[in-house]
């Protein structure tokens, strides 16, 4: 991906050679003496046992610009979260685990929900909306990254560069997107090679440009999981509880600041992890759920900007993602062929058929209950109405950490 391409819509950064690694991390070092950085990576127990999760914190020992990082650990009993807790302790700086299943973290979350403020299922988005509160109670890291846990190619050059420009006092941005090429004898990405990418123009065909569109399309890879933002957005941006998190979390951004402050940075020339059944004929699982989530989050959001989604529009964006999405294989297959990678297009073709599928699905859903209400509320409105909440969160947390 390196090339000098800027779209105008948000700053893209690109590797252009090898010469700017050391004097990052150098910089870094600098720089997070007065804006310091917290890390958080949502895991699984079942994915923290799993070679990727072992060397991404095997790399992160020699990281010197971290101020913690932030285990958010899910589906774990307290078995395997006292362990967790035990493998990590003598690392050389702060290593935080927050116990998502937790008796009494669960016991204060379903106090929200007792008071009518919904936090959805478990899953992603809340162990990293729980994640955004612990920093926000701790109250002394500035700066904000999160990255996936099943990383196979993790490097420290990856985090480097997706914080540099949020934490460079010289640079103006507030929320930065990483993206990477996603292939290893063959190209991955699919939901947003196929799914997402022609959604997105099908949806300026159908409904317009629209400025939310244009600002979605500026993104090189949308699904990415690393993103790095000031601690003060935190405050304000929501998250929805389901496969929509990314997508929503850059509706959020376009919401609350502004596009000059909004960058995209390519991490590294290839980047490979765990990778999603397609389930082709059960839309509550793998990628079949994902571009379901994904679609309905987008609908509402651009409901939310004024854009009357009709049953006939639907359909027709329906119709004309199909056209979109098959036409696409075609350049994928030349630009496999180009880089001697495995194609096979009856796959490209399945999965083209499967998202259709979710397409329809999620056309459905929205319509039948186009109000409902799937996001998490902001952490400014959980502090206003009950100011004592994250003390009562950091207190769980410390005691757990002990």
């Amino acid at each position: 991906m390196s090339d000098f391409f800027q779209n105008g819509q948000i700053t893209t950064f690109h590797i252009l050679g090898n010469k700017g690694k050391e004097k990052i991390e150098r910089e870094l070092v600098e720089f997070s003496k007065s804006r310091k950085i917290s890390l958080i990576i949502p895991v699984l127990y079942s994915d923290y046992k799993r070679p990727a999760m072992k060397s991404i914190l095997n790399i992160l020992q020699s990281v010197e610009y971290l101020n913690q990082i932030i285990l958010s650990l899910g589906r774990a009993s307290e078995k395997e979260f006292k362990k967790v807790k035990e493998e990590v302790k003598d690392f050389p700086y702060k290593i935080t685990v927050l116990w998502m299943d937790n008796p009494e973290l669960r016991k204060l979350l379903s106090f929200l929900e007792e008071n009518h403020l919904n936090l959805g299922e478990d899953g992603k988005g809340k162990s990293c909306w729980t994640s955004f509160g612990l920093v926000l109670a701790q109250n002394d890291s500035e700066v904000v990254a999160l990255h996936d846990s099943d990383i196979i190619t993790y490097s420290e050059e990856m985090l480097s560069r997706l914080l540099y420009p949020i934490v460079n006092p010289h640079m103006p941005y507030d929320f930065s997107k990483g993206f990477y090429a996603r292939f290893s004898t063959k190209m991955h990405g699919r939901v947003t090679r196929l799914f997402l990418i022609p959604l997105l123009e099908s949806i300026s065909k159908v409904f317009g440009e629209h400025s939310l569109i244009s600002y979605l399309k500026s993104f090189r890879y949308h699904l990415a999981g690393e993103f790095a933002l000031k601690t003060s957005l935190t405050r304000i941006i929501r998250f929805p509880g389901d496969w929509g998190l990314e997508v929503s979390t850059l509706y959020e951004i376009y919401r609350n600041t502004a596009l000059k402050r909004v960058c995209q940075v390519e991490l590294t020339h290839r980047y490979d992890h765990k990778h999603q059944v397609i389930s082709k004929d059960d839309a509550t699982k793998g990628l079949h759920k994902m571009a379901i989530d994904i679609a309905i989050n987008i609908f509402k959001n651009l409901a939310a900007e004024g854009i009357i989604i009709s049953e006939g529009g639907l359909k027709t964006l329906q119709k004309n993602y199909l056209k979109v999405a098959e036409d696409i294989i075609s350049n994928y297959h030349a630009d496999a062929m180009m880089n001697g990678l495995e194609f096979v297009r009856h796959e490209e073709e399945t999965t083209v058929e499967t998202f259709y599928k979710a397409l329809i699905h999620s056309s459905e859903q929205y319509l039948e209950d186009p109000l409902s209400y799937m996001m998490l509320p902001n952490w400014n409105r959980i502090t206003s109405a009950y100011p004592d909440f994250l003390i009562r969160l950091l207190n769980i947390v410390e005691k757990d950490n002990e």
